[in-house]
Formats: structure tokens, sequence, C-alpha cells
């Protein structure tokens, strides 16, 4: 079991940046894969950016050059953390933290990332 507690996000001008955390706790050993995903009403989720065990990142190509994501691993905690520049309105959609593992896979409650033109 894994739990996750997502922080961060909430409403910013067009141009602006905000930065978005999820720290995992509990069987963190088993965690390969650690990132954020996004939905908006009507269309399916879509990955954003994830690290992976080793520290490989991949962004998808709508984001690359603007959000950057980075970890911080403590003894009984895994945090990644996503920042977020020059938003746009089209980034506005709920972020979700994620993790996976070799037998599944595990989400955060979602927070509002509200980008205003």
């Amino acid at each position: 079991q894994v739990q996750l507690v997502e922080s961060g996000g909430g409403l910013v001008q067009a141009g602006g940046s905000l930065g978005l955390s999820c720290a995992a706790s509990g069987s963190i050993i088993s965690i390969n894969v650690m990132g954020w995903y996004r939905q908006v009403p009507g269309k399916e989720r879509e990955l954003v950016a994830h690290m992976t065990r080793g520290g490989s990142t991949t962004y998808t190509d709508s984001v690359k050059g603007r959000f950057t994501i980075s970890r911080d691993i403590a003894k009984n905690t895994v945090t990644v953390y996503l920042q977020m520049k020059n938003l746009k309105p089209e980034d506005t959609a709920v972020y979700y933290c994620n993790t996976k593992h070799w037998n599944g896979e595990y989400w955060g409650q979602g927070t509002q990332v509200t980008v205003s033109s």
C-alpha cells in the first residue's frame, strides 16, 4: 500500500507559475515510476511528466521547457515536485499524482490547476 498526499495547485494568470508536490509513504520501496497526470472534463487522463526509479524523466511535448519534475527521497517518504512555469490556459486541469509498481499503480486525490487568460 502507498499513500499519496498532494498539495499545491490553485488559480494563476497566464504566464505565471505554480508548484505541485506529492508525498508518497508506505511501500515506497516498490515504486518504479512516480509522476503527474492531468485530466480535463470529457478527455482522457494524460501524462504530464514522470520520473523513474533511476531518475530518468519524461515530459509530454506540450510542457517541455516549461515544467520541471524533481524528487526528494527521505527515509520513509518520497516526494515528487512539479514546477510549472509560463502557464497557459490549456494547462487548466485536475492534476493527479501517480505511482507505478510491478503489481499496479496508485493515484492521488487530484488537485485543480486553473490558468486564466
